[in-house]
């Protein structure tokens, strides 16, 4: 009798797990100055499988505009009427930053598309709740860092965005140059709705700097960058993962080329050895999104390894016994998160901790120029 209770209740836990539902938010800027690298994200959100972690998941996609008064209410919406388990987004640091308090306060998961470090600084207790799976800028600050080095560059200029991403980018190439000897100077700044940076390129040429770092993403970071060439800069330009999208190769067009910037090995995973364990995750994911959508994105690839930890994710979780939808399986998830080792993704292999919520290390980087109009492995 005590034998047929245990597999009637083992076959009943077991249909409840078969029927549950995760509920997977989304606040992407599909629309607005950062919309090359939303709309990409959106695009991979469709190629996601229709389960997660074995379970059916539905996804909930929201516009946020680029804008981080929008960014907030859409995660407020997502937690307080939509009822997620996990949200990801949004695709910018300032409306990245602007969420947190919102997911701390839901006491929600957010799996966070934004570049800075800061997202994740565990210095701000209300971090708990928020992970990323883009690299951080202090990781490609130092590749740049080193890449100049090694070139000879002694001093180099700054022109990036007026937000937060521009400044925490400043912060972490200032203590990059610094380590690696090189002078950083002058520091100019611009809006994402910029037409024009003239004032601050005649000021960077001025002060002919060896190499010049342009901190944007997505279309917006060309803008200066067709300026230097314009005004006849002659030095070396540097860009940040933030323009890793075909959208930014037209714009850009052939006054990009000579270019340099790190990103995730992805952008040219057929360059890497058979031995990586990254070819063939981000070979799988690029030749869907490619049939698809078209050229691949750095962005879209963030996307596509927030869907691959989840997936590692989510079982953990549910050995807790907690059912989705509820505060005690959103506790479950974002300990299981926290707990992700030797996850392969397309940008790098994740490891996070309770006090590493990113866990890419040089794995997740690699140099890159611009050449004929393409991404190609720098050499030097």
């Amino acid at each position: 009798m005590v034998k047929v209770l245990c597999a009637a209740v083992a076959a009943a836990l077991a249909a409840s797990a078969a029927h549950a539902q995760i509920k997977v938010g989304l606040t992407l800027s599909l629309t607005g100055p950062a919309a090359s690298l939303g709309i990409p994200e959106k695009n991979t959100v469709d190629l996601m499988p229709k389960k997660l972690g074995g379970l059916d998941v539905t996804y909930i996609v929201l516009d946020d505009a680029s804008d981080t008064t929008k960014a907030v209410t859409n995660t407020k919406k997502l937690i307080t009427e939509d009822k997620v388990d996990v949200i990801i987004g949004s695709t910018t640091t300032p409306n990245a930053m602007a969420m947190i308090d919102v997911v701390a306060e839901g006491e929600t998961p957010n799996i966070s598309l934004g570049g800075s470090a800061r997202i994740v600084d565990i210095a701000n207790p209300k971090t708990k709740w928020v992970f990323k799976v883009s690299q951080h800028d202090s990781l490609m600050a130092d590749a740049i860092a080193v890449h100049a080095k090694a070139a000879g560059i002694k001093t180099l200029g700054f022109i990036g965005y007026n937000d937060a991403y521009g400044e925490g980018w400043l912060v972490e190439i200032k203590r990059s140059a610094e380590t690696a000897g090189i002078k950083l100077d002058p520091i100019e700044r611009f809006n994402r709705t910029d037409a024009s940076t003239t004032g601050q390129t005649l000021k960077l040429i001025s002060a002919k700097p060896d190499a010049i770092l342009i901190v944007g993403s997505g279309t917006p970071a060309a803008t200066p960058h067709k300026e230097l060439v314009g005004r006849g800069y002659k030095g070396r330009i540097y860009q940040t993962h933030g323009v890793g999208n075909s959208d930014f190769l037209r714009v850009v067009g052939k006054d990009g080329n000579g270019a340099f910037l790190p990103a995730g090995p992805m952008l040219a995973y057929e360059q890497l050895p058979d031995s990586n364990p990254i070819k063939k995750v981000a070979k799988d994911y690029i030749t869907q999104y490619e049939a698809k959508f078209g050229p691949r994105t750095t962005f879209g690839g963030h996307a596509w390894d927030s869907y691959i930890v989840l997936d590692k994710a989510i079982p953990v979780a549910m050995k807790s016994g907690a059912k989705p939808g509820t505060k005690e399986f959103r506790a479950a998830l974002r300990n299981a998160l926290e707990g992700t080792k030797e996850v392969v993704g397309v940008h790098g292999v994740f490891n996070m901790s309770a006090t590493e919520h990113n866990g890419l290390d040089n794995r997740g980087r690699t140099m890159f120029m611009i050449k004929d109009g393409k991404w190609a492995l720098a050499t030097k």
